[in-house]
């Protein structure tokens, strides 16, 4: 199996078990309403970067995350049972921002053939 399989395969599972501290484990109210929404770990799986979504401040659950993250490996380790956890990153996960913003601007241009046309 190729390593990029093996990457994505990991994040997947990194992803699942973030879910399950957020849910359990990790107490921090800087944490509630946080929602993993993807984690994408390099090949050498030396660093992952982990994209969250909020209801709250996204800013303030980076910052718990960032404040638990020596507990999130060490828990990681423990469960997955792998040498090696890689360093995280906690990004906010700005997909909906940029999907809305592209729908606005194929609205856009849209109407402006539209007027074209008429």
């Amino acid at each position: 199996m190729s390593h990029r399989h093996r990457s994505e395969r990991l994040g997947e599972l990194f992803r699942r078990e973030l879910t399950r501290l957020l849910l359990g484990s990790l107490k921090d109210p800087r944490l509630d309403g946080v929602v993993v929404t993807d984690v994408r770990a390099t090949r050498d799986l030396s660093f992952a970067t982990v994209y969250i979504r909020s209801d709250e401040d996204v800013s303030e659950g980076i910052e718990g995350l960032e404040h638990a993250v020596g507990f999130i490996r060490r828990e990681l380790g423990r469960s997955l049972r792998l040498r090696k956890i890689p360093e995280f990153r906690f990004l906010p996960d700005e997909t909906p921002e940029h999907a809305s913003r592209i729908e606005e601007l194929l609205r856009q241009a849209r109407e402006d053939e539209g007027s074209r046309d008429g």
